[in-house]
């Protein structure tokens, strides 16, 4: 089987679309990998969304970014008979214990690419009294875990989340949650310093700047990283007013770079410190963030664990979780659980997902 897995991630960077081969036991192959990248003026609508648009734009974007994933279907399918689609969507309102919505019409994706589309994938988690994330650690804990013992892997996007290994195959014992935030703050921080810029390019200016280390401490007093897991979180607590609070102590300058990437690096250490064993293995890092060197840097000289990058290990990071994704849509269609009951809160295994078709199942999807 070939599916094509969509992600979307809090970063708001682009659509990353991958397309998957599968074996009969469902063991994933990436075969290809693309994004497309959201202009400006697309970014800017779902950064107004997030922080309190209309309905009616609500229902407009949803429907663009359909379109905008059917075209990254498109684009990575090449002459592969494809079977399914997977799209996480995009995620716009993310409230633990009450609701997560991801925007991009599975209907349009489906009448575009004329397959079935597997879509809402946090609803049956959520509905069983989970968070409905992180979603990913299923596949850290079958696919990406250790054989030899501990393994920990991070990911850094808008967001970052971590999850704790005991070894590849073994669902018990896994912890995972979302460490706080990712590349979401220091984009808009970066951003303000200079608009030019979609975020700070290898670090260069976080590097230049000196954090404001008391600022640093003081929003790690946030209440929200006392909380035990499993817990997730979003651009509603992470984001623009974090930014402006940076922004408002440092000014539109370097030094505010630095101290986003401070509290960025110093949040994730603090995670992986307070809720981790302290045998944990190799920390594996993916997501945008691995590709910024200072805030790598900054991972490496603390005492989290030897620091590897997950594409040395398994293939490109930016395309793991448009992998799990199709990964996560391969078992939906053939009746087996995707979540970590552990990691979400929610009350038992569930079959994550709903299916958009306008027209009968091929091939006996899902037999």
């Amino acid at each position: 089987m070939f599916g094509v897995g969509l992600m979307s991630g809090t970063s708001l960077d682009g659509v990353d679309a991958a397309l998957v081969r599968f074996a009969a036991d469902g063991t994933p192959t990436l075969e290809t990998f693309s994004t497309i990248p959201y202009p400006d003026t697309l970014r800017d609508r779902l950064l107004a969304l997030i922080a309190g648009g209309s309905s009616r734009e609500l229902a407009v974007l949803d429907t663009e970014l359909g379109d905008r994933f059917a075209d990254a279907v498109e684009q990575v399918r090449g002459p592969a008979t494809l079977d399914f689609v997977a799209s996480h969507g995009q995620t716009v309102w993310h409230e633990p214990g009450v609701a997560s919505l991801q925007i991009g019409s599975p209907a349009v994706i489906a009448e575009r690419c004329r397959v079935p589309v597997v879509a809402d994938f946090r609803q049956a988690d959520i509905a069983a009294g989970g968070q409905g994330a992180p979603l990913v650690p299923l596949a850290d804990a079958l696919l990406f875990g250790s054989p030899d013992g501990p393994r920990t892997l991070l990911n850094i996007g808008g967001m970052a989340n971590v999850t704790y290994v005991p070894q590849r195959g073994v669902e018990d014992g896994v912890i995972a949650f979302d460490s706080g935030p990712g590349v979401a703050i220091m984009d808009l921080v970066a951003r303000a310093v200079d608009p030019s810029l979609p975020f700070d390019v290898e670090g260069v200016r976080a590097a230049r700047g000196t954090a404001n280390d008391g600022l640093v401490t003081d929003l790690l007093t946030d209440p929200w990283f006392a909380t035990k897991p499993p817990k997730s979180t979003g651009r509603e607590r992470f984001g623009q007013v974090m930014a402006d609070r940076i922004l408002l102590a440092c000014g539109a300058t370097d030094d505010a770079v630095a101290t986003a990437l401070r509290f960025t690096a110093r949040s994730i250490t603090d995670q992986l410190d307070r809720w981790l064993p302290a045998t944990r293995g190799d920390l594996v890092v993916s997501g945008g963030g691995a590709r910024n060197p200072t805030l790598m840097g900054l991972l490496a000289a603390s005492p989290s664990g030897r620091l590897a990058v997950f594409s040395d290990l398994f293939f490109d990071g930016d395309a793991k979780e448009a992998l799990v994704f199709a990964w996560l849509g391969w078992r939906t269609l053939h009746g087996l659980h995707g979540n970590v009951p552990g990691a979400t809160g929610a009350a038992g295994r569930r079959v994550l997902g709903a299916l958009a078709t306008s027209w009968p199942l091929a091939r006996g999807l899902g037999t």
